[in-house]
């Protein structure tokens, strides 16, 4: 029996960890449960972007028709794996409803708000707690073939301009000029200055040993297997490693939020997408900013001795085989864009699952029908940019103060 913290975080990945930070922070004893180890799933695979340019929703017009035509080629970075599966075709309605116009604007105006906060607080938190995580503030560079994919490219930059976005728009001398690791046949580029990257390990993993040294309990290879409920509150939740008895519990468990929240009556529209991840040996000639290949939607990320590969969005439920062909693809596309075409030398593969809501946007609220279950899940690709924030958010809900910003639209009962 585990009494205790006053907050129980379920969830050892970035979102978790972060909101344990900052629960800590406000002065409430905090214990963490995770399944496998810290950032052992998508917090720790991912392309370690920290990116307020990236506030166009998910769910966009047109995105919806791309991932249905995916399923139809093989190297298309987007597939939808159909099956009977009643909350899948809930969410799938429920995307397609947020794929139009009115919605998405209203989207970019929360994401932009919401990653340009965030984005603040990382050099804060990395600068007080001296994390040694890779960060660096070298913005993010986007490449383009084709002139009709840099044409729509550059439209959706002038609408981010239009919300007070940063960016430049780029020649394809201009391009190359700021990346000598491409090729030469590109129609142009975008860059966008306020953007960030670091490792994401490190920096979960050294964010989790100062809360190690604070006092906070991190319980690794502890699975949730039920919750007692008693008077609209959570009296206890039931682990593989015994059970614990908290004031408050915080779901941050990622893809497997909505998996655990069933277990207490509640429907959370998320679905987890499946992303790739390839760490090769740093090549001679490397990219010297992160890196988008538009095209084929991968992402370079120079980290240290390594060069991260990024890339892929399969629905396919909770699914983490690594499928070699996919992988294979990803290599080959990226050499189609660097020079020398040498082959790269692959250091590790890993997929990991990112948590989609319908609407592009977060959850983060205070759980409707339990008064002390909070749930942070549904960054989507955003985990990375979001996790200062939603974890500053969590602990302001907790601690029943008014949050920094407007949750409204981040509610968990926005899609009933």
């Amino acid at each position: 029996m585990k009494g205790d913290a006053d907050v129980l975080v379920i969830g050892g990945g970035v979102i978790g960890v972060c909101s344990a930070y900052y629960l800590a922070e406000r002065g409430f004893s905090v214990s963490i449960l995770e399944q496998g180890e810290i950032a052992s799933g998508c917090s720790g695979a991912n392309a370690g972007l920290i990116v307020p340019s990236f506030s166009i929703p998910l769910a966009s017009p047109g995105t919806l028709r791309l991932w249905l035509r995916g399923m139809l080629k093989p190297r298309s970075p987007f597939s939808v794996r159909l099956r009977i599966d009643p909350p899948f075709f809930h969410w799938l309605r429920q995307f397609q409803k947020a794929c139009r116009s009115k919605p998405m604007l209203q989207g970019l105006r929360v994401l932009r708000d919401l990653n340009q906060a965030s984005s603040k607080l990382f050099e804060e938190l990395i600068s007080r707690e001296s994390l040694e995580c890779d960060y660096r503030k070298d913005g993010w560079l986007m490449a383009y073939k084709t002139e009709k994919d840099f044409q729509k490219a550059v439209k959706e930059t002038q609408l981010l301009q239009d919300h007070d976005i940063e960016a430049k728009i780029l020649s394809s001398d201009e391009t190359l000029k700021m990346e000598p690791a491409l090729k030469a046949e590109l129609s142009g580029g975008l860059f966008f200055p306020e953007d960030a990257h670091l490792d994401p390990a490190k920096f979960v993993q050294s964010l989790a040993d100062r809360l190690r040294e604070r006092r906070v309990d991190i319980h690794l290879q502890t699975e949730v297997l039920d919750f007692e409920e008693s008077k609209g509150k959570i009296a206890a939740v039931r682990t593989s490693r015994g059970e614990y008895q908290p004031q408050h519990v915080v779901l941050a468990a990622g893809a497997w939020s909505p998996k655990l929240a069933r277990n207490l009556g509640l429907k959370l529209p998320v679905q987890p997408a499946k992303g790739y991840s390839i760490s090769v040996k740093r090549p001679e000639l490397c990219p010297r900013t992160p890196l988008y290949l538009s095209e084929v939607k991968v992402v370079l990320t120079p980290l240290g001795e390594s060069l991260r590969l990024a890339g892929t969005m399969e629905l396919a439920g909770l699914n983490l085989r690594v499928n070699p062909r996919r992988a294979e693809t990803i290599m080959r596309q990226v050499e189609e864009y660097l020079r020398p075409a040498v082959n790269l030398e692959i250091n590790e593969i890993k997929c990991g699952l990112r948590p989609c809501s319908p609407d592009g946007l977060p959850i983060i609220d205070r759980c409707p029908g339990y008064d002390n279950l909070f749930i942070a899940t549904g960054h989507g690709m955003l985990g990375i940019t979001l996790a200062p924030l939603t974890g500053k958010l969590v602990s302001q809900l907790v601690g029943h103060q008014t949050p920094d910003i407007d949750l409204a639209s981040l509610s968990a009962t926005r899609f009933s």
